[in-house]
């Protein structure tokens, strides 16, 4: 249950629904957004992201429901919100025949900046973003790891009150996903209120406070990364791999050794509090798995669990 009468939300959405047609992309979801909380939207394709972020930022309307964002009201308000929202999309859009720098102070010149104050802002933000050595180079021959920390430099450069993110690391490699993951943690200990999607869980649980995970236009779970796992998920998880055709002869010979089971094409997960006792318990009935792991589980499991293992395109 959300409560109206706590502090004041950044963002608040009640019943806020999205409809294309007789599609329903985003049906009478509720959420809140606290100041200086990083917060997640999480879900397959198709679960309403994507709308969803629209609609904070202005771009799209809703089609019913109630939102106000920075205690404004997007209908009415939107230009006054976008100016003091910094957005980050997920494919970059920088222009490729300007420089790095040229690329921060031409775009704060859209929210009426003067140049030398653009110029300042730049001169902080490439410092921020790891790029003052790169100020004068062409966008084009950037890494993507570089091009992605323009990309949020770019929307720092009018100081936004709320970051939007959408899947900020998407196709990057391990270095520069944890280089921004590192980014992404100094702004919000400036204070910046963080909103984000991503496919990636452990950025999830490394950068979000909290998080909704939405399916099929609707929110399914609400909660600090540890309070979901707590809830749909146990301490640890066991897999057990098995010969090739031996799984299929199990026949109920692991029931009854953990929460839960999930059984899989290539191997087996056992769900309880001491995977270790139950890779033992297995071993106790003469079961001989290939390989057994013995794992905490993480938010991905709890992602599986309330939105299917179906590939959704």
């Amino acid at each position: 249950m959300l409560d109206d009468a706590a502090s004041p939300s950044l963002i608040q959405a009640r019943g806020l629904t999205k409809q294309f047609g007789a599609f329903t992309a985003v049906d009478a979801i509720d959420f809140d957004v606290a100041p200086g909380e990083a917060f997640g939207f999480l879900g397959p394709n198709g679960a309403g992201k994507p709308s969803t972020m629209r609609m904070i930022g202005c771009t799209s309307p809703a089609t019913s429901g109630t939102l106000t964002v920075l205690g404004l009201d997007p209908r009415t308000q939107g230009p006054e919100i976008r100016g003091r929202l910094g957005v980050v999309p997920q494919q970059d859009t920088l222009d490729q025949e300007l420089t790095v720098r040229e690329n921060l102070v031409i775009y704060g010149r859209y929210f009426g900046l003067s140049r030398a104050e653009c110029g300042r802002r730049a001169d902080e933000l490439l410092e921020f973003a790891q790029l003052t050595d790169r100020r004068d180079s062409r966008v084009e021959p950037l890494s993507g790891g570089m091009k992605r920390r323009l990309t949020i430099a770019r929307g720092l450069i009018n100081e936004p009150d709320l970051l939007l993110l959408d899947e900020p690391t998407t196709g990057l490699d391990p270095q520069a996903r944890h280089l921004l993951w590192d980014r992404l943690y100094r702004l919000k200990q400036r204070g910046v209120t963080l909103v984000l999607t991503t496919h990636y869980m452990d950025e999830a649980e490394q950068l979000c406070d909290r998080l909704v995970v939405m399916d099929k236009a609707k929110i399914v779970a609400e909660g600090s990364p540890r309070q979901l796992i707590d809830r749909y998920s146990t301490k640890e998880v066991a897999e057990l791999r098995f010969p090739v055709g031996v799984q299929e002869t199990l026949d109920g010979r692991l029931d009854g050794l953990a929460d839960r089971i999930e059984t899989l094409p290539d191997r087996v997960l056992l769900y309880a509090d001491d995977g270790e006792a139950v890779a033992v318990a297995a071993h106790d009935r003469g079961l001989r798995p290939e390989t057994v792991l013995v794992r905490r589980s993480t938010l991905e499991d709890v992602f599986l669990r309330l939105t299917g293992r179906s590939l959704v395109e």
